[in-house]
């Protein structure tokens, strides 16, 4: 009884300083307070200023760079990734457990290292930085998450399947498209929002690589924001809206995928 009481307030209390700063900023975002944590009474104004044309023209140009570049590296990795994974688990067992190795580098390498090594790279070769060298780089560390979010379905897989799709008179690509990859679309997905959730939320290589041409996501502009001495109030609507859409998307994912298990059990 002891033990599930302090389990359970241990629990709660993870929980609430993770979620804790989530619902300060949610709150906040609803007054006119320029300065965090000053409440001045109910109001939407920041919202509304957010979505004023030209109010905030450098701040929007930031979020609509930010999305784009994580949908183009979110989708690439995807591709990737599973394309590699797919290769990964038909190999050998040794040379399996030798390229799941070097695919975790990445992973576990520090992210000032990859920016620094991209960033040298691209000097290198003498490719311009900017929104292309963003979205390659954004590519590079979101493709090994992809990779172990598809090889486990694989591994659940079962493998007859595809052999008899060969069999039955099917070609290797209308296999793949009608067999391997039906099996392996939820951890395409689950890779998919991972690579989107990492790429909005990077700032170590995309400062490596963004280049000096004028180029800002929301990373580099909230930090270009707080070296001028504080933030700008109208991300804590931006920050509360992020947040909100994340949510929804992470319900609705997880309700199909419930779904989904329901319907073959």
């Amino acid at each position: 009884m002891v033990k599930k009481i302090f389990a359970q307030t241990y629990l709660w209390i993870l929980l609430l300083l993770l979620y804790s700063p989530i619902v300060i900023i949610v709150i906040y975002s609803f007054t006119e307070a320029k300065v965090l944590g000053n409440w001045t009474g109910f109001s939407t104004k920041l919202y509304s200023s957010l979505f004023t044309t030209g109010t905030h023209h450098s701040l929007m140009n930031a979020l609509v760079n930010t999305i784009t570049i994580a949908l183009l590296a979110a989708t690439a990795s995807t591709l990737l990734g599973s394309i590699a994974a797919i290769g990964i688990f038909n190999l050998k067992a040794r040379s399996r457990k030798a390229i799941g190795f070097v695919n975790s580098i990445p992973i576990l390498n520090g992210d000032i290292i990859t920016g620094i090594s991209l960033f040298l790279l691209f000097v290198s070769v003498g490719i311009t930085q900017g929104y292309i060298t963003v979205v390659l780089a954004h590519i590079t560390f979101c493709t090994p998450y992809v990779v172990l979010s598809v090889l486990p379905r694989l591994k659940q897989m079962n493998p007859n399947i595809y052999e008899a799709a060969l069999d039955l008179g099917a070609t290797p690509m209308q296999a793949l498209w009608k067999i391997i990859i039906p099996e392996i679309r939820p951890g395409m997905i689950s890779g998919f929002m991972l690579a989107l959730t990492l790429s909005i939320d990077d700032f170590a290589v995309t400062v490596f690589t963004i280049g000096n041409q004028g180029l800002e996501t929301l990373s580099t502009y909230i930090y270009a924001d707080a070296r001028k001495g504080g933030l700008t109030p109208e991300l804590r609507p931006l920050s509360a809206i992020i947040f909100v859409v994340v949510l929804a998307l992470l319900i609705v994912l997880n309700y199909r995928v419930d779904k989904a298990k329901k319907k073959y059990e």
